[in-house]
């Protein structure tokens, strides 16, 4: 049987000669026509050291590729780096890169008739990305994750990326000195991987190998260790099986493998961005999933993890732990997931997981169902009048996830933060950082500066923020982000007042406004709708086309 059923469109038949002259020029003889053509979706970049690491893992998919008997097709991938973007303008391009990166598998699969894709990422945009690239394209793919940082250290202490900003905050207040500032600043980031905790990056790489789309094990591992070079080696032999079974990523991705990827989600503690990019991979594999099914889950999930922000340990010590199949086996065993689920190895979720050790008692960062640190997952999806298509909460490490306070009204982030730094933000306020949504930033920016600025000076659980924008899977504190509809789009949060009431209630999932009907409604009615921020270029185009948050941001959402 011939498993080149795409790439022979291109490379078979008289008519083909152009084409096949321009593989000769490669270094491609008349045998290789006959082999699978794979791609090979490189995110390697000296932009972020979440990237900086990636061209050995192409180099060694590559050459796993020719092993496994198929013919490697390396192509790029842009990124930004949300941590170097953070807090400026730059940060409106994150998103927007999700889309860009996608694109860019879809349009390489598609217009070069690829028989299968490896897709290989780092940073935080690059796992929804290449993860919607290759459901649209729907060849035979699995996903590599780059793998994680190493922890800094300063005085003893372990350090990581939101140990720099939080430190800001800490600094600020007078809370620490220059000596201690400028060590972490200087020795947080050790080399090459992604931001350490259990952040966006993290978190979506351990949801894709929950989800089916990545080999066990390697969604936790560190980039800069050997172990992971042999990982991708495999992942190449499993791609190419995967071609000749014609496993392709929708016979994957379903609706209850979905729910294994959000469940591995809240047993980890995982980044409120998990919520707004699985919204657009359901999209892109064409299975029914709505906001409201990520508090069903949340409801039957407990939080098993410890890990940071809200927690001790960083992703690198739960891989020492036994990784996210030690995870998955502990929710398989209470009944929390899908085994029957097919993976990208060709087993299914409870075959793959069969060999794999149960929970020892006394793991530090893993707990067990039957003593976990939350009963629930923790990112609830609140709603009222303040965000009727819902809104993403993250209740973990709070004692109280209820706050009642005046509003502090900020449309653009940078006042925010000047507010925070200038010790003009008290105990028991309610910020609003709003025309910061997908059309309105445009992009969703994320706010981990003035969030971490808050930690920093000690206010984190007694000050309430609220955006329209995003937050870093390094954010934790009184925060509600991903407000739909939002402020650009006439959403009532455009309509909130300086020391207007606002309650955040996540006992109750509530976000509210407590302001009559009929105030707000006179408001509404003298509203209008600000000039957009952009009227060209990849920022415009964003704004134009971008759904609401409540269904992921996509840009393709024609119905």
């Amino acid at each position: 049987m011939s498993i080149n059923r795409r790439s022979k469109h291109i490379t078979e038949g008289v008519a083909r000669a152009p084409n096949r002259s321009m593989y000769y020029a490669l270094g491609y003889t008349e045998s290789d026509f006959r082999k699978p053509m794979i791609g090979v979706a490189n995110g390697h970049s000296t932009i972020t050291p979440c990237n900086s690491g990636l061209q050995r893992l192409a180099d060694a998919a590559a050459a796993g590729l020719k092993e496994a008997g198929a013919n490697a097709q390396v192509f790029g991938t842009p990124t930004i780096s949300d941590g170097m973007a953070m807090g400026t303008e730059g940060m409106k391009y994150s998103l927007v890169s999700r889309e860009v990166i996608a694109d860019c598998v879809e349009t390489c699969v598609g217009g070069q008739w690829m028989d299968g894709v490896m897709v290989i990422g780092g940073c935080d945009k690059n796992m929804p990305g290449g993860m919607m690239g290759m459901l649209r394209a729907n060849v035979p793919s699995i996903f590599i994750y780059g793998g994680t940082i190493l922890p800094g250290r300063w005085k003893g202490q372990d350090l990581n990326i939101v140990s720099v900003f939080e430190a800001v905050g800490q600094f600020s207040a007078g809370k620490m000195n220059e000596e201690d500032f400028c060590g972490i600043e200087c020795h947080a980031i050790p080399g090459s991987g992604s931001c350490g905790g259990m952040y966006t990056a993290n978190t979506m790489s351990s949801a894709f190998e929950a989800l089916g789309l990545s080999l066990p094990h390697a969604s936790t591992m560190a980039n800069v260790e050997g172990e992971i070079v042999g990982m991708v080696e495999r992942a190449a032999q499993v791609l190419v099986d995967a071609v000749k079974a014609d496993l392709k990523p929708r016979d994957i991705v379903t609706r209850q493998a979905l729910e294994n990827a959000v469940a591995v989600v809240m047993a980890i503690g995982g980044s409120t961005n998990a919520v707004l990019h699985f919204l657009a991979i359901a999209h892109a594999a064409g299975v029914d999933w709505s906001i409201d099914d990520f508090e069903r889950v949340r409801e039957r999930t407990p939080v098993l993890c410890d890990l940071k922000p809200s927690g001790q340990y960083l992703a690198i010590d739960l891989h020492r732990a036994g990784g996210i199949p030690v995870v998955m086996k502990e929710l398989l065993k209470a009944g929390l997931l899908h085994g029957d689920c097919m993976t990208i190895t060709g087993k299914t979720v409870a075959q793959n997981l069969a060999e794999v050790p149960d929970l020892q008692p006394g793991n530090p960062v893993i707990r067990p169902v039957s003593n976990p640190l939350y009963a629930h997952g923790h990112l609830a999806i609140l709603k009222g009048n303040l965000s009727p298509e819902g809104s993403v909460a993250k209740i973990t490490g709070l004692k109280n996830p209820v706050i009642t306070g005046p509003a502090r009204v900020f449309d653009d982030e940078q006042s925010a933060l000047a507010a925070i730094m200038g010790q003009r933000i008290k105990a028991g306020d309610v910020m609003v950082l709003r025309y910061l949504g997908p059309k309105g930033g445009p992009g969703m920016p994320e706010m981990l500066a003035p969030t971490s600025a808050l930690i920093g000076q000690g206010l984190g659980e007694s000050v309430g923020l609220i955006t329209d924008g995003r937050f870093s899977g390094g954010t934790w504190g009184m925060v509600v982000g991903h407000v739909a509809p939002e402020a650009y789009a006439g959403g009532t949060i455009a309509l909130v007042r300086e020391g207007d009431s606002i309650t955040i209630d996540a006992h109750r999932l509530l976000l509210q406004l407590d302001v009559d009907d009929a105030e707000l409604a006179r408001r509404r009615q003298a509203w209008q709708p600000p000039a957009p921020r952009y009227t060209r270029g990849v920022l415009a185009k964003f704004a134009k086309n971008a759904s609401s948050a409540s269904s992921g941001a996509v840009l393709d959402q024609f119905d």
